[in-house]
């Protein structure tokens, strides 16, 4: 039964710089989907909205 837990133990500091790497990540990821979604709208032209129902 030890008390020591196992693995790697990060420190205050990398724990928060390890978050704001994953957050900046998730944003980054976010804004390609955001642009592709424009450029495919974009693309497509305002056609889309004169299709047939």
């Amino acid at each position: 039964m030890n008390d020591k837990p196992e693995g790697i133990v990060l420190t205050e500091e990398q724990r928060r710089r390890r978050r704001a790497r994953s957050i900046a990540i998730a944003l980054v990821l976010a804004g390609l989907a955001i642009l592709f979604y424009v450029v495919t709208i974009v693309k497509i032209g305002p056609q889309i909205l004169n299709r047939p129902l």
